[in-house]
């Protein structure tokens, strides 16, 4: 089978192109930048220039495919969005628009359980509603991607198109960039840490993502969502745990969520000379938490996330291995 793949540079694209290749499938990827594939390229796959702002670089990659996989998204928390709308909300569309209209067989989107907001630890499915356009959002990437989901790939779905959306929550591994990751390397090297004291996550480890994506393509059905989180543990517990695990000196420093909130709206006149973590949207997004219920996914795909002892520690030592550690 031939699959395309957008993001496939990134932590889950990548993981999912190479299970693919690993499978025996032809894949394709769609590259801003093709030199960044290029150990995809190596590994097999065969790597087409394309920008989702630009529909009509699309075609060429997606033109005699049985399936598509679209990953790629723009993920950034405190710092300037100009592009999280072209991303994550056009270039949706276009993807989809153009798998509909080359009549692609099925199609995995990939959307978050941050659709749902701020849970406050409550554990929601898929039935369950947030309305942002009321209630607002924590970040730009949660707006934009609600937007995504809820205002182009349902409505696609509608209209036809043989689409399965997946609800990944936190993704963690080796080699993450994202803001977890950083937070892991600096647990490993004994940093201190200032944590949410509340804030709750659903952690999943990036190859059981990958794979559930897979799982979606060969088993989910037209039209359905599927959240394809893990279990649901809070910040600070999940670090102490790790700070054992790796036997790390790091201290950690629980901070009310109340008080970020409160100075979330303190600092935005600050905004523009404060680091990213920082920011009001930084400081927002730490104190929100994402929960979701993975069960209608363990169901109907046979999603079974390791749990939290399995991946952590493994992924701890990968980051040690690849983490230089300041010193003095």
């Amino acid at each position: 089978m031939t699959y395309l793949v957008t993001g496939a540079t990134g932590f889950i694209g990548g993981r999912l192109a190479r299970r693919l290749l690993a499978a025996g499938h032809r894949v394709r990827v769609l590259a801003r930048r093709p030199p960044a594939a290029a150990p995809l390229e190596a590994a097999g796959a065969r790597v087409f220039r394309g920008d989702l702002t630009r529909p009509e670089t699309l075609r060429p990659a997606m033109e005699g495919v049985d399936g598509v996989f679209h990953v790629a998204a723009w993920y950034a928390v405190g710092v300037p969005a100009a592009a999280a709308e072209p991303t994550n909300v056009q270039g949706t569309r276009h993807v989809l628009d153009t798998a509909l209209a080359l009549g692609v067989p099925k199609v995995v989107y990939t959307s978050t359980i941050a659709v749902y907001g701020d849970t406050r630890g409550r554990l929601v499915d898929e039935s369950y509603f947030y309305d942002g356009r009321r209630l607002g959002w924590a970040s730009a990437y949660d707006r934009t991607k609600w937007t995504a989901h809820y205002e182009v790939a349902r409505p696609l779905a509608e209209a036809g198109l043989p689409l399965v959306t997946v609800l990944p929550g936190l993704v963690y591994g080796p080699g993450d960039r994202s803001p977890i990751g950083d937070l892991l390397r600096r647990l490993v090297c004994g940093r201190a840490l200032a944590v949410p004291a509340e804030t709750v996550y659903c952690w999943s480890h990036v190859d059981d993502v990958a794979q559930a994506h897979w799982l979606a393509m060969a088993r989910g059905h037209p039209g359905e969502e599927y959240i394809v989180a893990g279990e649901p543990r809070s910040l600070v517990a999940v670090l102490r745990q790790a700070r054992r695990w790796i036997g790390s000196s790091s201290r950690i420093l629980p901070l009310p969520n109340a008080a970020l909130r409160l100075l979330s709206r303190l600092v935005r006149p600050f905004d523009a000379w404060l680091p990213p973590v920082y920011t009001s949207e930084g400081l927002r997004a730490a104190a929100a938490s994402y929960t979701a219920d993975h069960a209608k996914a363990r169901a109907e795909l046979g999603y079974a996330p390791r749990p939290l002892r399995e991946g952590l520690p493994p992924t701890l030592e990968a980051l040690r291995d690849e983490t230089r550690c300041a010193t003095g």
